[in-house]
């Protein structure tokens, strides 16, 4: 299993962080207390004095096992207060909102993979691009999530939060699964493991196909490959890790509302049918790891090979009413890094202390760019780059526990990134460097009456996309010229909380927190130009809760509300007509509620077992002024099945019980359809939930 293990109160996962701050004199002499070892493996596990902030969590297996899944990124709904959901076909990575933000596809939410991140710099459709369709959700081990820019071994795009999901190493026993549902709906699956020599040797393969109830059927089709091979010995261990991904579709974009009466399918026609898409990923990863009672070390090592071929027409006719707006995005990319720390444990003046140093490098070779197409076809090229991008980022961290009620983080991180770009116009090419160091910590105070109480505050970053840092001229109109982008920008957190298990089988958490983001230019990956865009702040409440009043069931309940607000009052001239002006962050998602309850048979061999699961996210402003909202999403989701005997096994995931005809996505801006003015017409574009559906799963474990 791959866990995250803690030495008494003492984090010694995977923090990078440093202790050339040690005075040898002070630690001569004194050998640190041997603890106990304590593995977190999911939610139920009590995290008072472990974890750093009450926003800090983990999910494990048995949470993510009843949960009716639609698409592999809803895993990542297990985080309080996120949502991922889709705005396009679902080949293409998913929406997120968190915190107050629109994500888009993963800006500010860092995302990695057993180590290796998803995020993607400078990606041709949206900066942080996180693509979560390889993952295999029966494989997952922990999700691990933090808020807020508190620790030291999170940088880029990791100022609403971070998730690292962790697949096992071994299975106990092999797994294939078939499934089938509505709308052309299959997938089979095959995972098994096996001990060779002194190790275990996982693998598993997918092949999954998915229409979707459009009026052109998606004809989503993937294949995703893993095998791994880890050993673990007296405190240390190693694993390398091979996986393979493909997928091909056809888009289901957003639609205009007023289209909707003139569609055939109505909510699920389509105004292009010829959007679409293609994607490869292939990565090769290895990690080292070795606990002793004075330390721990790891080196985590990676290689990606990616590729992306995206078709999308969001305006339809409104910048070209003979061709239409149909443009092509491609990125093809390797890129690799390292990560390693080593972290010292010992008695400094009679406290318990760790000190750890770490060290995280990154580069991408890019190639991307934008066409004009019709018809997927091409017409021509409105931007075409190469672009390397390195980044270097060494960090040091403190943790001391002073007294049994108080304890502390601090740390500090530098991060250097360097762009180099050449873009088919000289004009905006060029090469550019930036650093930035940012302080972090957090204090946690307690436990009194199984509670304690935290303080967080720090200083963080997001990368802007590295053609911005050096485009001067509007890439579609060389005589326009246009202000680069700040490659690095700056954002700062602080958070307050509190957690509890004073309660037997419940746990409890409560976070206030707050956000600036400094003044910034923002690279529109859809245009390949620049827009300016003002600082902007967001502050909210989380409150999550877990509760198990017996071994065979769980109840959760996640709320969540932010709001978010520009600092200053924002002039927007991208729509037709009179300007909007205001305060309001467009598409900023205000609550969120969560909750579910899953039942089975305390015998795992046999038995029912099912889950009922609440999703809510609300209404939220779409332009700047909040003359134009959007409407609620309510899902409800669930699953029922039954345990024959140890080997086979039955399940039904429902989705979307109340048939509601909701919103994945909302957004307004002006679109032209054919017989419309020039100039086009504003209106709200929205990509439907779903409508009922069901999928049938048998399950053979050998």
């Amino acid at each position: 299993m791959n866990q995250k293990r803690f030495v008494g109160t003492s984090f010694v996962g995977p923090s990078f962080v440093c202790a050339s701050l040690l005075v040898p004199s002070l630690v001569m002499g004194h050998d640190p207390e041997v603890m106990d070892t304590v593995v977190i493996t999911g939610r139920s596990d009590s995290l008072i004095n472990i974890a750093d902030t009450a926003s800090e969590g983990y999910v494990g297996q048995d949470h993510i096992e009843y949960r009716p899944l639609q698409r592999p990124g809803e895993v990542l709904e297990t985080v309080p207060g996120l949502i991922a959901t889709q705005h396009s076909g679902d080949g293409k990575a998913n929406q997120y909102f968190s915190r107050g933000f629109n994500l888009d596809h993963g800006t500010d939410f860092a995302t990695s993979v057993d180590g290796v991140p998803v995020n993607l710099p400078t990606h041709a459709h949206g900066q942080g691009y996180s693509d979560l369709n390889f993952l295999i959700p029966e494989l997952v081990d922990t999700v691990h999530y933090r808020k807020g820019v508190y620790y030291a071994d999170v940088g880029d795009f990791g100022s609403a939060g971070s998730a690292e999901i962790s697949y096992v190493k071994s299975l106990p026993q092999g797994l294939a699964e078939a499934s089938a549902g509505s709308f052309g709906y299959y997938r089979g699956l095959v995972a098994d493991s096996q001990k060779i020599g002194e190790g275990n040797l996982l693998y598993a393969g997918e092949l999954m196909h998915d229409d979707g109830p459009w009026t052109r059927p998606e004809n989503f089709r993937k294949a995703n490959g893993l095998v791994s091979y880890s050993r673990e010995q007296d405190g240390s261990g190693y694993k390398f890790s091979l996986s393979a991904y493909a997928a091909q579709w056809n888009s289901s974009d957003q639609i205009a509302e007023r289209a909707v009466s003139t569609l055939p399918g109505g909510r699920f026609g389509e105004v292009d049918p010829t959007d679409g898409g293609t994607t490869h990923r292939v990565a090769l990863s290895s990690e080292w790891h070795s606990e002793t009672d004075s330390g721990h070390s790891q080196i985590e090592i990676y290689g990606v090979y990616y590729d992306l071929k995206l078709d999308s027409n969001f305006t339809y006719y409104l910048n070209d009413p003979i061709h239409g707006d149909q443009f092509e995005q491609h990125d093809q990319r390797g890129f690799g890094g390292l990560m390693a720390h080593h972290t010292w444990k010992y008695d400094f003046l009679g406290t318990e202390s760790e000190s750890t140093v770490g060290l995280q490098i990154r580069g991408d070779d890019i190639t991307n760019g934008i066409n004009q197409v019709q018809d997927r076809n091409y017409l021509s090229t409105t931007r075409l780059d190469d672009v390397g991008q390195v980044n270097v980022s060494p960090y040091v961290e403190q943790r001391t526990k002073w007294t049994d009620w108080l304890r502390s983080t601090f740390g500090v991180r530098a991060d250097y990134y360097h762009f180099d770009v050449a873009d088919q116009r000289p004009q905006n090419s060029g090469a550019k460097g930036s650093t930035m160091v940012s302080p972090k910590g957090t204090i946690a105070f307690g436990p009194w009456a199984s509670t304690e109480l935290y303080v967080g505050a720090g200083m963080g970053f997001h990368s802007n996309d590295g053609r911005g840092a050096t485009t001067t001229v509007d890439p579609r109109d060389p005589t326009m010229p246009l202000a680069a982008v700040s490659p690095l920008v700056r954002t700062y957190g602080a958070e307050i909380g509190l957690r509890t298990v004073a309660i037997p089988h419940w746990q409890s958490t409560l976070t206030f927190w707050w956000l600036d983001i400094d003044s910034e230019l923002v690279f529109n990956g859809d245009a390949g130009d620049t827009s300016p865009n003002a600082p902007s702040r967001r502050i909210g409440v989380e409150y999550a809760n877990y509760y198990t009043p017996t071994p065979w069931i769980t109840l959760d309940a996640d709320l969540s509300w932010s709001q978010a607000r520009f600092r200053e009052t924002v002039v927007d001239n991208g729509y037709a007509g009179a300007p909007i002006v205001g305060k309001y962050i467009p598409e900023a998602v205000q609550a969120v509620l969560a909750a579910g309850v899953s039942v089975h048979d305390p015998n795992p061999n046999h038995g029912f077992f099912s889950s009922l699961r609440l999703r809510y996210f609300g209404p939220r402003s779409l332009v700047e002024d909040n003359s134009i909202r959007s409407g609620a999403t309510l899902m409800l989701n669930a699953q029922a099945g039954y345990r024959f005997n140890r080997t086979w096994s039955l399940s039904v995931d429902a989705f979307n019980l109340l048939d509601r005809h909701d919103s994945d996505i909302a957004y307004y801006y002006p679109s032209r359809l054919p017989g419309e003015p020039a100039g086009g017409v504003n209106d709200t574009h929205f990509h439907p939930v779903e409508p009922i559906s069901a999928r049938v799963t048998i399950s053979a474990h050998f």
